[in-house]
């Protein structure tokens, strides 16, 4: 099959080779895996006779680290190639079982590895000092060893660390009682559609509604959706009431001054961070109420309201490509970064690290993958689309990273934390975005690549901070003792949604329940990383854009997981704790903003 064809989709075998992964480099057949899936195991039994014994000298020590690392590459090696075989064809009977036994192996594989961390934490005062001063082997492992031994003042004892994990399920429930509700309970009415068809709203079939070009859509579509959670208001609100109190429980019983506190620990990161997203956010809202009157004028609207946010200020242009001319044109605009970095990448679409195609059976969505010891590999369902062009950029620039990670580190600091990992994949599409704007000269094509890039820093720089501040608020009014209803978590999301709209948007009672469909208010302040990994990009993008050298860059995808995040950053040159990376990504969105005003 080549790219090209059309009609139905094409068997697994139809696909062209050349636009295959190249599983077969992590294992020749199954029965090549099935050896290492065996060691595997036999390596998770081996690894216990440590247990117990860690404290006895510098070399038990290493010994024991450097059977650790062994083990997981192999299973690395082993779970990655069932995952990708599962993922290229979901029918395979065969892979879907060696998935199931893969996920069995990475659960033998945590119990078999769980007596380390509490091991190390044990030992008196110092004794991991002086191993480490003893024995040069263990130097590779020093970041590890710190990052463990920094969780010495927040770790209980024994019998309090074994009533904390009991207590872990219910920590779980008010997520799944707010995934059951959301998703299986609740249901809601039809509305009419552009057609004049009598159809189902749905979480799906939403975001589509609130961008249509006919307001009656929109807005029909936005009171049955917030008018069905209404009705639930209370329910949400004890969900979410008890995510609360269960963070702020963990929080205190290990020695935390706050839940915010506690959930940027395992970052390393300090509360000022977070505080410092929301504050320079905060002092540089004009450029979004600037967008929001742009909207209101363009769309001809007497009073912009809430459910116009999402209305297309441009209409949608149809840019197509081949997959080669994408490869071509991302390559050219990631030109920048380097000779080395072109080269690495040019490989990974000759080395076959990519799954290019749909085929019957497969997964569908994007992700990059791989482990210490194999290619990374890259799942795509690509359709010609700039949207899909921009996922084989966003998708290489994960795979980049862990490529360098996976080359210049050591199996103990290769992997890179959630808090790094988007900067490497969101630079590459800010370098992509600012290639086509180079060389795109047709109007309404510039028009459609701004807002898109416009509608993103949006989305995820002003909405996710928006989040981030509510779920702030909420922990901090509840640890001061102050009940919150579910008015209470409205009028507060209605506040912030004027706030961070400006005068203009005509805010109503409906959107006030907004906060109750969404998922992050469960991740334990999650979203801020959002906004500091775009920023963090948007920053680096520009210097290497102005022709600053790249080489700290470079050594920013080697560093992995080296040191800690805001550290590894600040050695490419991007201080988190100071404003300057949030204010240059808004005057990336202001300067984008004034070319949009001038064009229409």
């Amino acid at each position: 099959m080549t790219e090209n064809s059309k009609g139905r989709v094409p068997l697994r075998e139809e696909i062209d080779q050349k636009y295959k992964w190249d599983v077969e480099s992590v294992y020749a057949d199954d029965v090549a895996w099935e050896k290492d899936f065996h060691r595997a195991g036999q390596l998770a039994e081996e690894i216990q006779q440590f247990a117990g014994k860690l404290g006895q000298d510098a070399r038990t020590l290493l010994e024991c680290l450097k059977l650790r690392d062994e083990l997981s590459v192999l299973a690395g090696k082993v779970i990655v190639y069932s995952y990708l075989r599962q993922d290229e064809d979901t029918a395979n009977t065969k892979h879907q079982g060696m998935a199931d036994r893969a996920r069995s192996l990475r659960i033998q594989l945590m119990t078999a590895l769980a007596f380390i961390e509490p091991e190390l934490l044990s030992l008196a005062e110092g004794v991991v000092e002086s191993f480490l001063e003893q024995e040069p082997g263990l130097a590779e492992y020093r970041h590890y060893l710190d990052n463990v031994l920094r969780r010495k003042p927040h770790t209980l004892s024994p019998q309090e660390e074994k009533l904390l994990s009991m207590a872990g399920e219910l920590d779980a429930a008010p997520y799944n009682i707010f995934t059951m509700l959301n998703n299986a309970d609740m249901a809601f009415p039809e509305i009419i559609d552009e057609d004049g068809e009598r159809v189902e709203l749905s979480h799906g079939r939403f975001i589509k509604f609130m961008q249509s070009k006919d307001r009656r859509v929109r807005r029909e579509a936005y009171e049955a959706m917030y008018t069905t959670y209404g009705k639930y208001r209370n329910t949400f609100a004890a969900s979410l009431n008890s995510k609360i109190k269960g963070g702020i429980f963990f929080a205190r019983a290990r020695n935390f001054n706050n839940a915010l506190e506690a959930s940027l620990f395992e970052d390393n990161i300090p509360v000022a961070v977070y505080d410092n997203v929301v504050n320079t956010i905060n002092a540089n809202l004009e450029p979004l109420h600037r967008y929001v009157r742009l909207k209101k004028r363009v769309l001809g609207l007497d009073e912009i309201a809430m459910y116009d946010i999402y209305a297309p200020l441009v209409p949608e242009v149809k840019i197509e490509m081949s997959f080669e001319e994408a490869r071509d044109l991302i390559l050219t605009a990631l030109a920048p970064l380097g000779e080395d970095y072109v080269s690495n990448a040019s490989q990974g679409f000759r080395e076959r690290w990519m799954d290019v195609f749909e085929n019957k059976g497969k997964r569908s969505g994007a992700y990059s993958s791989g482990s210490y010891g194999t290619k990374p590999f890259i799942l795509l369902n690509y359709d010609n689309t700039l949207n899909s062009v921009f996922t084989v950029a966003h998708e290489l620039g994960h795979s980049m990273h862990t490529y360098y990670s996976n080359k210049f580190q050591p199996p103990s600091s290769a992997s890179y934390p959630i808090f790094l990992a988007e900067v490497a994949s969101t630079l590459n599409e800010a370098l992509l975005n600012a290639h086509l704007l180079k060389i795109t000269q047709d109007k309404q094509k510039r028009l459609f690549i701004i807002n898109e890039y416009l509608e993103t820093i949006r989305g995820t720089v002003y909405r996710q901070t928006m989040f981030a501040e509510f779920e702030r608020e909420i922990y901090a009014r509840t640890e001061a003792g102050q009940p919150l209803t579910n008015e209470d978590f409205s009028r507060l999301w209605r506040e912030l949604n004027q706030k961070y709209y400006g005068p203009e948007m005509q805010v109503d009672e409906l959107i006030g329940m907004e906060w109750a469909r969404i998922p992050h208010f469960y991740y334990d302040f999650y979203v801020y990383k959002y906004v500091t990994g775009f920023a963090a990009a948007t920053c680096l993008a520009q210097r290497v854009l102005a022709g600053q050298e790249v080489d700290s860059y470079l050594e920013f995808l080697k560093s992995g997981g080296s040191d800690y995040p805001l550290q590894t950053l600040k050695k490419a040159g991007v201080d988190m704790t100071t404003a300057e990376p949030l204010e240059t990504t808004l005057a990336v969105f202001a300067q984008l903003l004034t070319e949009l005003e001038q064009l229409l």
